[in-house]
């Protein structure tokens, strides 16, 4: 949900879950948040309406999470040590909250959504830019979506970061903080989601005009 600066473009899709789920199970608009990131300008045109909405949906939930106090205060607890990579570790740290909170948010299973939209992937994969593609394999043999769930999926994740970073970023550290100030994220995460979720659900009444 950060606008990520030039140095942070190898970051982009980091917080998968929560645009997924923002997408309020309209495949169409699922595929173009998932995509948007890797979709530039006015390039979101040559992509079927539905689809266009949801890069638009992206977009949006973007700029408002950048202008929102509550990640703001997550983000400043990591500065110290993680300094312009703290915004991008609490977009994860939300998404592992969503993931384990998922049954306050719906009443669909998360393993039974995740594996429902790696299918919708799969049925579309062909038009989906290529660089969605190759991650998509990834994503999908991995099972990332619902591994946020876990300590150890959260630990590979960064470890992987970490490693595109060449070892600068030491985000491979980045659970710590997490299970010392656990309650602390949790708070901020609960009220933000919230906000959230308002926020997209009218945001998507406008671009459905």
């Amino acid at each position: 949900m950060v606008h990520y600066f030039l140095y942070l473009r190898i970051f982009t899709f980091v917080n998968y879950l929560a645009h997924i789920y923002l997408s309020f199970d309209d495949p169409q608009l699922s595929l173009g948040n998932f995509i948007a990131d890797r979709v530039r300008g006015k390039d979101y045109l040559q992509y079927p309406a539905p689809v266009q909405r949801g890069i638009l949906l992206h977009r949006a939930i973007d700029t408002f999470t950048d202008s929102h106090t509550i990640p703001r205060a997550s983000s400043k607890r990591l500065h110290s040590r993680y300094h312009h990579y703290s915004r991008v570790i609490v977009d994860i740290y939300y998404d592992h909250f969503l993931a384990r909170l998922w049954e306050s948010y719906s009443q669909v299973p998360l393993e039974e959504f995740t594996q429902d939209f790696y299918a919708l992937l799969q049925d579309n994969m062909a038009w989906l830019p290529q660089s969605i593609q190759r991650m998509s394999s990834y994503m999908m043999a991995d099972n990332w979506l619902l591994n946020y769930r876990e300590f150890e999926g959260l630990e590979r994740v960064f470890h992987g970061m970490n490693r595109r970073t060449s070892m600068k970023s030491g985000m491979d550290t980045a659970v710590e903080e997490l299970e010392l100030y656990y309650a602390d994220f949790e708070a901020e995460f609960r009220p933000f989601f919230e906000d959230l979720i308002i926020f997209s659900r009218e945001k998507l009444l406008i671009l459905k005009t």
